[in-house]
């Protein structure tokens, strides 16, 4: 799919345009895709999109299968009959160009269990479309239910905290729960087949419109997790239940004491021994749900950052062997080709280049780091090779004009020469510069095509509070924004070139 030249963006759904605190699957979603089209775009791309975490980030869900409430269109659902047209008034303090997460995660699980209960009350013949999707997707889906509903029942403290016969998952206790929450075990299920059905409809939509979806899958899970609790012989944990180390990466270019990220790492040996069943799976049903996906810290499979778990930060652990072409084969064995993303990004050895390039993973490339270095600056465009995915920035790095209002001089003189820029409009400049390279796939996000400041910067690594909120609004975007992404598309054959084969396919 990633051989031919295309274009796409970079937009997480709760970033749309809405009217209940944050985007989501409905009326705002068809619209970008429509818009997508109209600039000559072929892929939409998006953060993961399962339940939120701690810091609101999508990268420290609950579960690595489940999908994100908080995406679920409410519209649609009163349209069902499922909510009155009141339950559709917004709070009013919701916010059009942020989420507020301490608003918007109750007023819609509130709105969610309003619809549970009506669906329960008379499910008619969707009783036959939500039990298919319980039996098809129980693999994960029945642990998920229970994690969550023993979650509230124990007020949202860790799983290692619960009763011991609950967190070592003894089948009595988990039965006798599963007898007396069953309504509430069931509200999570309905809401990950609401979850199922809406995004299905909407990837259907895109595809009918020409527009692929990127998903991404975050190389770890988070501790507090349905997948920790379930398959605990799969993490390095210790006799406690506690993680005895944890992951992160070192100091690089985003933070000088590294990033402390907290997930418990694999226990790779069990993962080998059990044929990677676990993580077939979760590939599995990623690919299900989108038409490709980046797989965040590719790194990590061939060396990862173990920290002490008792670490503040991530400035000293060392690196393990990660399972390498062994995880790789089991996936192609499945899967065949695979179409995947490395995000090959941070401290790359010799050993991350050759498993990407054994398996021939477009790898990715950032301008906004080019200009450091030199001619020999991998980022530069001239560097290039066709099998990459190139981007302006990425959802970790400030926007394009943010970046550049603080851009060292010396690497700025540098910029414009290489751009052959005025710096008047320089994210249109390496807007330009990678779609005239060789890479095959490049990507924008929205807030470098609608030339946005660091105000709208969606991520800052390291920093605790205050990301994961931009949206934008379609006041923001005028028809000359479409216009360029179209040109630009169009002058350096990017139209729309997926192959007929993965139309198919997908």
């Amino acid at each position: 799919m990633l051989s031919n030249r295309s274009s796409g963006i970079l937009l997480h759904p709760t970033s749309l345009s809405g009217h209940y605190g944050s985007g989501d699957f409905g009326a705002g979603a068809y619209r970008f895709i429509d818009w997508l089209k109209e600039a000559g775009q072929t892929y939409w791309q998006m953060l993961p999109l399962g339940e939120i975490g701690p810091g609101n980030s999508p990268y420290m869900s609950c579960s690595a299968f489940a999908g994100n409430l908080l995406l679920i269109d409410l519209a649609e659902l009163a349209n069902r009959g499922w909510l009155s047209q009141s339950d559709l008034n917004p709070h009013p303090e919701f916010r059009a160009d942020r989420v507020e997460y301490n608003l918007v995660v109750p007023f819609r699980l509130e709105r969610l269990r309003r619809a549970a209960a009506r669906f329960f009350a008379s499910p008619g013949k969707n009783q036959h479309e939500y039990d298919s999707f319980c039996a098809e997707e129980n693999l994960w889906l029945e642990d998920y239910a229970l994690f969550k509903t023993i979650e509230n029942r124990q007020n949202g403290c860790g799983w290692s905290h619960w009763p011991a016969e609950l967190a070592q998952r003894n089948p009595l206790s988990l039965r006798r729960v599963k007898e007396t929450c069953e309504a509430e075990i069931n509200f999570w299920k309905f809401c990950q087949w609401c979850f199922a059905r809406q995004w299905s409809l909407l990837k259907q939509y895109a595809k009918g419109n020409g527009i692929y979806i990127v998903g991404d899958v975050p190389i770890f899970v988070a501790y507090q997790s349905s997948d920790v609790w379930a398959h605990q012989e799969l993490f390095e944990l210790d006799e406690t239940g506690h993680p005895s180390v944890v992951a992160g990466v070192p100091p690089d270019y985003f933070s000088e004491t590294g990033q402390l990220w907290g997930n418990p790492l694999y226990r790779w040996g069990a993962h080998e021994t059990s044929g990677y069943t676990w993580w077939i799976a979760r590939l599995k049903h990623a690919l299900k749900s989108f038409n490709l996906v980046r797989i965040d810290h590719f790194r990590g499979f061939s060396e990862y950052w173990e920290i002490p778990a008792s670490a503040q930060t991530a400035t000293y652990g060392r690196w393990m062997p990660g399972p390498g072409a062994k995880l790789f084969g089991a996936f192609e064995q499945v899967f065949g080709h695979l179409p995947i993303i490395a995000e090959d990004l941070g401290l790359i050895t010799a050993d991350v280049i050759g498993l990407r390039d054994r398996f021939d993973l477009p790898g990715m490339r950032i301008l906004q780091f080019a200009f450091g270095d030199g001619d020999g600056n991998l980022f530069l465009p001239h560097n290039y090779v066709p099998n990459t995915v190139a981007y302006t920035g990425t959802h970790d790095n400030d926007t394009t004009l943010g970046w550049w209002s603080t851009l060292p001089e010396r690497e700025k003189d540098f910029a414009l020469q290489y751009l052959g820029s005025d710096g008047h409009a320089i994210h249109h400049d390496m807007m330009r510069a990678l779609s005239s390279s060789v890479a095959n796939t490049v990507i924008f996000p929205l807030q470098d095509a609608l030339g946005l400041s660091g105000d709208h910067r969606m991520n800052f690594p390291g920093k605790a509070t205050g990301n994961w909120e931009w949206r934008f609004s379609w006041a923001q975007v005028k028809p000359e924004h479409a216009q360029a992404l179209e040109d630009f598309s169009r002058k350096y054959g990017r139209l729309q070139m997926v192959d007929k084969k993965d139309q198919e396919k997908n």
